[in-house]
């Protein structure tokens, strides 16, 4: 393979030697730059520093989805797209990750195919069966029965198909919006397939809430990890989502973080909203905020680094799962998740 230097130098650019012009009279001057030569571009560091502005890199901007979507229907595969407005190839929810409900009808059956290295469903009602053949490298194939708010995590191998027995609506999140921009095909499991079955997840939950010092938590809810990831403690190893409450009259502090979070709203009355923004006023709320409000199985995007907080005045306990690509970001060590007036918690 022959390759062509960056800015190669052609016999016209060559300068004379500065003793040599010197000895002439003349000074010596400055080279004259020689041309870029097929692909190769030269910019200003202050005009290119930065390009994640409006036309160039555009940034993430704020999508709400309405459950509407899912209520009626065929079966069908409905992706939440966002893939022309971020300039990538479609279906993209974010540049990492790709959303989609999955609605079946009882007695139906569909695919959902990704070149993914992860893929998480949660289910929001109905029940079923999840199929996957062997892969080389995983962990054999897979039947899993599935119900009302069950989560299964799936790492890289062949298409799941899931057949439901009753008409049933998934939520499915995958990393394929990655890869895809890498140029890569996902072929090695980096983590066991994995099934968080509700009445554990229920469990679980009915602790943190016995736990009289959960109450001083920025947030009241539960990360759902994975053995195979012990220091990231995520769902899988670019995957974090999480299962968590907003007692009614809450009013969380604000928190941001870098990564991308598409949150589903699981259960609510009217009065659940949450409130979005790039700044914070001196008192630590956040300074002229979007307000987004909630219903049951709508699915909204908080774009990375703004300041967000749920607020409950419905009369009822409320119930959100995001999901976000906040495993790479912990991999890559660029999560910088940050609260408004500290962090309350513990290790």
């Amino acid at each position: 393979m022959v390759t062509t230097p960056l800015n190669p130098r052609l016999p016209s650019d060559i300068d004379p030697d500065p003793q040599v012009r010197a000895h002439s009279g003349g000074e010596p001057a400055e080279p004259t730059p020689a041309p870029s030569v097929g692909p190769a571009r030269l910019y200003d560091y202050r005009q290119a520093a930065n390009p994640v502005r409006p036309g160039l890199t555009e940034p993430i901007g704020h999508h709400h989805w309405s459950a509407t979507l899912h209520a009626s229907g065929p079966t069908a595969v409905l992706p939440l797209d966002c893939s022309a407005q971020l300039g990538c190839e479609a279906p993209a929810t974010s540049p990492a990750l790709a959303a989609h409900f999955l609605r079946i009808l009882s007695g139906e059956s569909l695919e959902a195919p990704a070149n993914a290295t992860s893929a998480l469903f949660v289910v929001l009602r109905g029940s079923g069966r999840l199929l996957r053949p062997a892969a080389t490298g995983s962990n054999g194939a897979l039947d899993l029965a599935w119900g009302p708010g069950d989560v299964i995590t799936l790492p890289a191998g062949p298409a799941p198909r899931l057949e439901a027995n009753a008409e049933s609506v998934l939520f499915w999140v995958h990393d394929g919006p990655l890869l895809q921009h890498l140029g890569v095909v996902a072929t090695v499991p980096r983590f066991q397939s994995c099934h968080y079955g509700a009445a554990s997840l229920e469990a679980e939950l009915q602790r943190l809430l016995a736990d009289p010092s959960a109450q001083r938590a920025n947030r009241l809810s539960i990360l759902l990890g994975h053995a195979d990831l012990p220091t990231s403690r995520t769902a899988t190893h670019t995957l974090w989502a999480m299962l968590g409450l907003v007692p009614d009259g809450a009013v969380q502090p604000p928190h941001r973080h870098q990564s991308v979070a598409i949150d589903l709203i699981l259960d609510c009355d009217p009065g659940c909203h949450t409130l979005v923004g790039t700044e914070l006023n001196a008192d630590g709320t956040i300074s002229k905020p979007r307000r987004i409000d909630w219903e049951p199985g709508c699915v909204f995007v908080t774009p990375p680094g703004h300041w967000h907080a749920h607020i409950n005045h419905s009369g009822r306990m409320a119930r959100i799962l995001p999901v976000q690509d906040a495993g790479l970001h912990t991999y890559l060590r660029s999560l910088d998740i940050r609260f408004a007036g500290g962090l309350v918690g513990q290790e």
